[in-house]
């Protein structure tokens, strides 16, 4: 059956023709979105919720939605969708970071120069048949120095105008490198260097808990007198109380403002400021924008819905198209790693360790850890996903280290898993074949070479004689077929495990006909998940 995917915003029908030829059912609803009540009772039948911004993704919604997979915003911003919530169920939340990169650059820099030659409020009175041409006195951009804050994407775009315009440039952000910087053509600074030297200031950051009010009071009293700030990023990231008394004080000289606080904007300190210019959140406003983050998000979902590529998500590791190819046989093998370990252990999980030997440490193995990490927590939550499990191995103070080893055996790469309790350890090592099938290689340090099956059923005894002749007299008496058979042990006498695939569930009676013989320390049916 095709994926369904709700559309319920308005976006291109360029995106919807994506979905459809690329085989997905779609609906499309673009008025949807402000219907909360009808929302909430369609979005239960879809796989995948394409949006924008009048969708508000709630807590409440997910719950309505059991089987929604896939979110995804065509813009940057999620402030409209409950990350959080959307992680705890296991749906991916994807944006398109690089869709009006350009688009809001432009618009930075246009603002920037309405801001610096009055541009809006000249054309205000000209229109009025005034002709104040000595009342507009403005300031030319070029020798300037240009203050950045937030050196991404959409910021380094800026900069690199900005420097066509023959603007000096400097920038702060925490993650941008010397060599980055170089490359830019720009400073890096310290925020308070650049509040101190810059005639322009433009911001390029999220509203996250750090950013908030990134331009406070304080922050505000040690600009250098006479700048002009440019806000297109988030609302919120200025606080414009003390924003409008510096304009008004005259300490600030412009202001041009794309985004508020308070959304929609019906009201603002900044607004009716003559030295003030500002637009209705027009950042990503134009139609090559809207056309390319809706065609974006359509290929995004698409992607993830057929194949498992995971592009730009916000709440878990993204895997390319070509990641998922070579990386497939993989993530299958780190699942049932841990669901072979999630379903042998009882006891409270401290913590998850995770050894990459060889070619496998090369690959991504964020994206791999998040699917061992699913593995062993469906074995107490069937529900559970690689967007989810890890939200719930930190919610339950399990810590979880990664190690990555040069090829030290037999084999190419291969992954070893082991969960700690408070009682034992327990270590499962496996790799891929050259068929692409994940087998396991290696259990509490014995070595086995086992084949993945959907039924299994583990035991460990002394290795004593009759246990093979035990297992197999005992399953045929009970109608067990078994598929395949692998033994291993420490030493002679010591140790021993034995890992059977069989054809079917093993009944609770054959178990318990095991048991009764005393040879065994455990015997445990598994299941896996093998497509």
């Amino acid at each position: 059956m095709a994926p369904k995917v709700l559309v319920s915003d308005k976006l291109s029908e360029t995106a919807v023709q994506i979905f459809r030829d690329r085989g997905i059912d779609v609906t499309f609803e673009p008025d949807l979105g402000k219907d909360k009540l009808a929302l909430l009772k369609a979005i239960g039948e879809f796989d995948g919720l394409a949006i924008r911004s009048a969708t508000k993704v709630t807590e409440k919604l997910l719950n309505n939605a059991p089987n929604l997979k896939v979110i995804g915003r065509a813009g940057i911003g999620v402030d409209n969708v409950d990350i959080p919530a959307a992680s705890k169920k296991g749906v991916i939340v994807m944006n398109t970071p690089f869709g009006n990169s350009i688009t809001t650059a432009e618009h930075a820099i246009a603002l920037m120069l309405a801001v610096a030659r009055q541009i809006p409020l000249a054309n205000e009175s000209t229109h009025a048949g005034k002709w104040e041409k000595s009342r507009f006195m403005g300031v030319e951009v070029t020798g300037k120095t240009l203050g950045i804050i937030g050196a991404g994407n959409i910021g380094s775009i800026v900069a690199e105008r900005a420097l066509g315009l023959k603007m000096k440039v400097i920038a702060y952000d925490p993650f941008l490198s010397e060599e980055r910087a170089d490359k830019l053509g720009v400073t890096k600074v310290e925020l308070d260097e650049l509040l101190a030297q810059a005639d322009f200031i433009t911001f390029h950051v999220p509203l996250t808990d750090k950013t908030r009010n990134i331009l406070s009071a304080e922050a505000i009293a040690k600009l250098k007198p006479g700048v002009r700030i440019v806000n297109c990023a988030r609302g919120g990231l200025v606080d414009e109380e003390a924003l409008a008394e510096a304009l008004k004080s005259g300490r600030v000289a412009g202001a041009a403002f794309d985004v508020f606080a308070q959304e929609p904007a019906t009201d603002s300190p900044l607004f009716g400021l003559p030295n003030v210019v500002v637009t209705p959140h027009l950042g990503a406003s134009t139609r090559e924008a809207q056309e390319n983050v809706a065609v974006q998000v359509a290929e995004q979902m698409s992607d993830y819905l057929l194949t498992g590529a995971v592009s730009n998500a916000l709440n878990m590791p993204s895997v390319t198209a070509e990641e998922a190819k070579v990386m497939g046989p993989w993530l299958k093998l780190a699942g049932h790693l841990g669901a072979f370990v999630g379903q042998l252990t009882d006891e409270p999980i401290k913590a998850i360790n995770i050894l990459y030997d060889g070619a496998v440490g090369e690959m991504n193995t964020a994206a791999l850890n998040a699917a061992a990490v699913a593995g062993i927590m469906k074995a107490t939550n069937p529900d559970v996903n690689m967007v989810s499990a890890p939200v719930m191995a930190k919610e339950r103070g399990v810590k979880i280290s990664t190690t990555k080893q040069d090829k030290s055996g037999a084999f190419d790469a291969y992954i070893k898993l082991t969960v700690v309790t408070a009682e034992r350890e327990r270590s499962i090592g496996g790799t891929v074949f050259s068929d692409g099938k994940p087998r396991f290689i290696q259990i509490k340090g014995i070595n086995i070479d086992a084949e993945v099956g959907s039924h299994m059923l583990y035991t460990t005894n002394k290795d004593v004689p009759g246990i093979i002749g035990t297992l197999g007299g005992v399953l045929g008496k009970g109608g067990v077929n078994i598929a395949n058979f692998t033994l291993g042990r420490k030493s002679e006498g010591g140790d021993a495990i034995a890992l059977l695939y069989v054809d079917g569930a093993v009944p609770d009676s054959v178990l318990g006909d095991l048991k009764e013989t005393g040879l065994f320390q455990q015997v445990r049916p598994l299941e896996f998940e093998v497509v």
